[in-house]
Formats: structure tokens, C-alpha cells, sequence
């Protein structure tokens, strides 16, 4: 009986080496499947206290300042007695722009919502502006304030 012995030289070193360069590529390929699945956006829903449509505004325009990197940015909201007309942004800077990519597509979405509705209730936005569609909706709810109770000293009726 001839058996052929097969010696098999297995270096440690180097199984260790090829061990972690396989936990490796494994980590790597999660990661990748991870980051590149398509992700749904949620939307959240902001419910804020508005007055009764039986409630007017007191005619004119509105403005609240927002102050980003030293740069100042006014919000400005035009009423009449029951509706909102306008609001857009004021004294926007190209530097403001360029620090906050998303303030203009936010505020757009937001003054449309606004517009739309006739209402701060029910506005939503997605995730991805969470906090920039936030600051924005703050402003517009304070000079939206100040059209409701006239305030006079921090306001520009036109």
C-alpha cells in the first residue's frame, strides 16, 4: 500500500493577514450596499397655532430679520385683510447662499405651502432641511404675528 502523504505548510501570519483583509471586504461591501439603497424621505408635519380664518391681519408688509454668518436676511410677508399675499426674501447674499445651499429651495417650498394654505398649519418639508425649514418657519411666524397684532415699532407697513 503506497499512500502519497500531502503535507500541507500553513503559515499563521499569514492566515491572520488574509483573515482580516476578508473582514474587510465584507465591512466594505455592506457599507457600500448602506449608503447606496434608495432611502424614502419622510416628511414631517408642523401644527402650529394660527388664528381663526374669522381673524384678520392688519394690512401691510411684515418683516423679521435673520441673522446667518454676520449676514443679515429679511423675511418679508405682505397681507391684506384675510390673505396672505406674498412673502419672499430680502437682502439675500450670494455669500448666504453659498454657506446655506438649501435656505432658498426651504423658503421657496415653505412660502408656497403658506401661500397656498393661507395657514402656518400642516406645513411639511423633508428631512434633509429639517432645521433650515425650521429657523425659516420661525421667522415667518413672527412677522406673520406682527401683521396679527400690529406690531408697529418692528414692522414696515407699506
Amino acid at each position: 500500500m503506497s499512500s502519497k502523504t500531502k503535507i500541507i505548510v500553513l503559515h499563521v501570519k499569514e492566515l491572520i493577514y488574509t483573515g482580516i483583509f476578508a473582514a474587510l471586504g465584507i465591512l466594505f461591501i455592506i457599507l457600500l450596499i448602506i449608503m447606496f439603497l434608495p432611502k424614502e424621505e419622510k416628511q414631517e408635519t408642523i401644527s402650529t397655532v394660527t388664528q381663526s380664518t374669522t381673524d384678520s391681519y392688519v394690512p401691510g408688509v411684515y418683516t423679521t430679520s435673520l441673522i446667518l454668518n454676520d449676514n443679515v436676511v429679511e423675511i418679508e410677508v405682505t397681507v391684506d385683510e384675510k390673505n396672505i399675499n406674498a412673502i419672499r426674501l430680502v437682502n439675500l447674499d450670494e455669500a448666504v447662499t453659498t454657506m446655506y445651499p438649501l435656505i432658498q429651495p426651504s423658503f421657496e417650498d415653505l412660502a408656497d405651502q403658506i401661500i397656498k394654505n393661507q395657514s402656518l398649519e400642516g406645513i411639511t418639508y423633508p428631512d434633509d432641511s429639517k432645521y433650515t425649514s425650521m429657523i425659516l418657519l420661525d421667522a415667518i411666524t413672527t412677522s406673520l404675528e406682527k401683521a396679527y397684532e400690529n406690531g408697529d415699532e418692528e414692522s414696515t407697513a407699506h
